[in-house]
């Protein structure tokens, strides 16, 4: 059988989308390494010194730490509550009305400015909330959706005869659920855990409602900056995240692989 011949035309096209995809990334780690003292590309000469000069403002360092553990804690609580609402959408969908799964989205559907501003609303001004308590909430809400989502699709393939099959054998309900039913969806957590963290570390429409005086998180203290200074650490900052997302696949990567989060 012969080899089917690619036609120039797609590989160019091919090249093109990769282009587009790629060049920014490009021209924002070539700004991040530039030796001028103000955003520019191509760099005129090569330096790192705006990478240590993240480290070196307080600010930055705050706020590193604060987006990181509301994001490991805004992803903790969503994988807690959306597993279980996942488990129940698919495992009970005859049951349940048709519109609850619906209502689990509506933050999707719902504008980020309108939902940041509807938390400030009510979290800060009629509950009285502390800002980081309010972070928390407003990523958790945020992120929800997406966990429900992707779980329920590791959740549509799996047989729930398994489950049942494991429970007329003797096992309790809650040990069949952590020992037989997660194990079979565990690529869906990883991936909801990966978008749901990525989710929090990078946003900006819920943070620049909820954040205040002496809290607020990376993103939101990157606009600050910029309000004063347009130097490279804008870019280096940029190029960290890049760098944390990255970091973040390929711990997956070693770890699964992957592919096996494709299955």
């Amino acid at each position: 059988m012969m080899p089917t011949k690619i036609h120039p035309a797609l590989i160019g096209f091919t090249v093109l989308v990769f282009l587009f995809l790629v060049g920014p990334l490009v021209i924002v780690f070539g700004a991040a390494i530039s030796d001028t003292t103000y955003l520019t590309f191509p760099p005129q000469g090569i330096s790192f010194r705006w990478f240590e000069n993240i480290f070196a403002i307080d600010a930055f360092r705050r706020t590193i730490l604060t987006s990181l553990q509301v994001a490991f804690i805004a992803t903790f609580l969503a994988l807690l509550i959306g597993i279980p609402a996942a488990y129940a959408l698919n495992r009970h969908r005859v049951q349940l009305p048709a519109w609850l799964s619906t209502l689990f989205v509506l933050p999707v559907l719902v504008p980020e400015l309108v939902l940041g501003f509807s938390l400030l609303k009510n979290l800060a001004f009629q509950f009285n909330a502390p800002i980081y308590l309010s972070l928390v909430i407003g990523h958790t809400i945020l992120i929800l959706p997406y966990v429900i989502r992707v779980i329920s699709a590791s959740l549509a393939s799996f047989d729930f005869s398994i489950e049942e099959a494991a429970i007329s054998l003797g096992s309790p309900p809650l040990k069949t659920f952590f020992t037989v039913l997660l194990p079979n969806v565990r690529s869906g957590v990883i991936a909801a855990f990966i978008l749901a963290f990525i989710t929090v570390i990078n946003d900006v429409s819920i943070s620049i409602f909820l954040t205040g005086p002496g809290l607020s998180t990376l993103p939101i203290q990157l606009l600050a900056h910029m309000e004063q200074f347009f130097d490279p650490t804008v870019a280096s900052v940029s190029v960290l995240l890049m760098v944390l997302t990255v970091a973040v696949m390929a711990i997956v990567e070693r770890t699964l692989g992957l592919t096996f989060l494709a299955k």
